[in-house]
């Protein structure tokens, strides 16, 4: 899993110096989860210890496990009467106990050698790769409603990768040092910030949650975890893993909370130093808001990290390959029943190619299976994450039935007697500035602007400048002219763009993942500067020659 190669760093404890080292590591290999494999009986295993069960998960301050009275369920998305965690919300009393604690516990932490700190996270994903991640994928399945393979590349793959390269980028961190002058030398020292960082979590990747605490854990900060009330099963195996691999207490408190209650406390603190968010861009911008209200209460400006989602686009050019336009939007639009922060919910398709692509789309959308991921291997997505999306899907669904510029190619049907159900929608629409077109959805909803083929330059254009946001999008052509004429008009309209491949499945540190405008600050975790994100370097400049002379030569 590592090499290590032995390497000379300087950092600053008291004057000295101590070894660090170049850390290699690979991406996690994603298991294919085959019949008969033994990936598969173990997660079989692990689904079955589930099945009716209802864990009780408290909020944990320190080494304290906590129950306040407004208690809470999280409900499989699948089968709703299914309780899968009780869990409760920590009021403002127990938030501000905990960012006390962990203010109180952050110096030891952060002079803690980033060697240290790495190697519970090494660790962590050494465990999250093997003994415990059939537990970490079922609970993903079940809670989140994941498939075998969204939950495996999300809650395995990428949680593992996270915590590996965040580590390795951290030691090597250390290496980068300003030069030194005659007599004197100079050293970098990356601390944490001064206070407590925030993280924010979205429900859609377990991986995210623990990135989001994780890595400003392991830059030496002290952090409140607030996990999704839909995502509270996996995140509470993420934060054990860690506690059980050496984090010590109080570095990371798992504090449940309604939203506007927590945002509302850790805003209000003086020791507030940052806040490491995924989620929708109102609850973003409400508390950049409040941190703005109150500045002239904090010790030092909060760092503001965030992704809030996309209105992502696949753009087809003429030249483009038919099948890989075809199965590329079907996966990006319908996995995981289009949840993810970089699902193709736009597409722009030439009018002499329509034809063929549409057959194509349709012929697949005949056989995609919507149902129970845990009993039925062969569901390519189940139901949508709550009451709430389901409903907020609902209205889309009604609005492209009434308008007269939107006509529904295939599904529109939803059902949420069992389980929040949405079909796989295709919706084609004659005005590609329709609502549809421009605000997220965030479920399996894909629709269609069809273009005159010779007008793809200002189709171009219409895709930068129809949506607010800037995450992903992707470009099908075999032209390399039209290839380098998108990538210049397209330039500022997605933070990872594709070049004949769909617009999902960012790859920790091959495609660091992030966009700008209304979709984030684009701090790109999974690359190797998000680390430096989360310090506040200090210089040390040490002379060796003692100043005597207070008179500069020319002065003689």
């Amino acid at each position: 899993m590592l090499r290590v190669r032995a390497a000379v760093c300087r950092s600053w404890r008291g004057f000295q110096t101590f070894p660090c080292a170049a850390v290699a590591v690979k991406n996690e290999p994603i298991l294919g989860f085959r019949e008969g494999s033994a990936e598969r009986k173990e997660l079989l295993k692990a689904l079955e210890s589930l099945k009716g069960t209802t864990e009780e998960i408290p909020c944990v301050v320190g080494d304290e496990h906590v129950w306040t009275q407004d208690i809470r369920y999280q409900l499989s998305p699948f089968n709703h009467s299914h309780k899968v965690a009780k869990f409760c919300y920590a009021d403002k009393e127990l938030i501000n106990k905990a960012i006390l604690a962990s203010v109180a516990a952050r110096r030891e932490w952060d002079l803690k050698p980033v060697q240290d700190r790495a190697q519970i996270l090494f660790k962590a994903a050494d465990v999250i790769s093997g003994p415990k991640r059939a537990e970490i994928l079922a609970k993903t399945m079940i809670g989140q409603g994941k498939t075998v393979v969204q939950a495996e590349i999300d809650a395995a793959a990428e949680l593992i990768d996270f915590f590996r390269f965040n580590a390795k980028h951290a030691v090597e961190l250390e290496k980068q040092q300003p030069i030194d002058s005659e007599g004197s030398t100079n050293t970098m020292i990356y601390r944490g910030l001064e206070g407590f960082v925030a993280a924010v979590a979205p429900f859609n990747f377990t991986a995210i949650g623990g990135n989001l605490a994780g890595t400003p854990a392991l830059m030496g900060n002290v952090v409140l975890w607030k996990p999704s009330d839909t995502a509270v099963s996996a995140s509470y195996a993420v934060y054990r893993v860690l506690r059980e691999c050496g984090l010590p207490p109080n570095i990371i408190q798992f504090l449940p909370a309604d939203g506007p209650v927590f945002g509302d406390t850790v805003t209000s603190s003086k020791q507030l130093a940052g806040i490491n968010f995924t989620g929708s861009v109102p609850t973003f911008k409400r508390l950049w808001k409040q941190v703005a209200q109150n500045l002239d209460t904090y010790r030092t400006f909060p760092r503001l990290a965030g992704e809030c989602g996309g209105k992502n686009f696949h753009f087809v050019h003429k030249s483009a390959d038919v099948q890989s336009v075809v199965t590329g939007t079907i996966r990006s639009a319908f996995e995981y029943g289009g949840q993810k922060c970089s699902a193709c919910s736009r597409m722009y398709v030439p009018d002499t190619m329509w034809p063929q692509i549409k057959q194509g789309l349709l012929d697949i959308h005949k056989n995609i299976r919507v149902g129970d991921p845990v009993e039925d291997f062969s569901t390519f997505f189940s139901a949508v994450i709550d009451d709430k999306a389901f409903a907020r899907i609902r209205k889309w669904l009604d609005h492209a039935k009434s308008s007269p510029n939107l006509k529904i190619l295939a599904g529109g049907n939803c059902d949420d007697k069992k389980g929040y159900f949405v079909e796989p929608t295709i919706i084609e629409t004659k005005d590609p500035k329709d609502a549809i077109m421009n605000q997220e959805i965030f479920g399996p909803v894909l629709t269609i602007y069809v273009y005159p083929e010779n007008s793809y330059r200002e189709v171009l254009e219409l895709i930068d400048n129809t949506s607010p946001y800037a995450l992903t999008g992707a470009v099908f052509a075999q032209d390399q002219k039209v290839l380098d004429e998108a990538a210049q008009v397209l330039r500022n309209a997605a933070g990872n763009y594709y070049i004949n491949d769909k617009s999902t499945g960012s790859v920790v540190a091959q495609q660091p993942f992030g966009g700008a405008r209304a979709s984030g600050t684009n701090d790109k975790p999974g690359g190797p500067h998000y680390v430096l994100r989360w310090t506040s370097p200090q210089v040390v400049k040490q002379t060796h020659v003692p100043l005597k002379e207070w008179r500069y030569p020319y002065m003689d």
